[in-house]
């Protein structure tokens, strides 16, 4: 049996970049699964630094921390592409900069979970 071509894109960007009202990885989250993609996740990473700030790290004594987040969404490749096509018009406008990587990825196992249970 032939499965899809399945893809995982990650969006690297910072935990204060906002669209609009929301943060980034929210309004990205939301709009995933608007768009019926089968899951998202969002790592914040300890440390990082992109093509244009400063090293940004977390400190406990800090409130509000501006720290690298990564996107994470798996899906067939041809979804991926189509949720890119919708929402590369916002990352372009955004003021501060991001980074979309695309990469193969083989699903071993997709099982979902009964709802209401814990």
């Amino acid at each position: 049996m032939k499965t899809p071509d399945h893809a995982v894109m990650k969006v690297y960007a910072s935990s204060t970049d906002r669209l609009g009202s929301k943060l980034l990885y929210e309004a990205i989250v939301y709009k995933a699964r608007e768009e019926g993609l089968s899951g998202v996740t969002v790592h914040r990473g300890v440390m990082g630094y992109g093509l244009s700030s400063h090293i940004h790290s977390s400190r406990f004594w800090e409130l509000t921390e501006k720290l690298p987040v990564v996107i994470e969404i798996v899906d067939t490749r041809e979804k991926l592409e189509n949720f890119y096509t919708i929402i590369e018009p916002e990352l372009n406008a955004l003021p501060k900069g991001c980074l979309v990587t695309f990469s193969p990825v083989e699903i071993r196992l997709q099982k979902p979970g009964v709802t209401g249970q814990k």
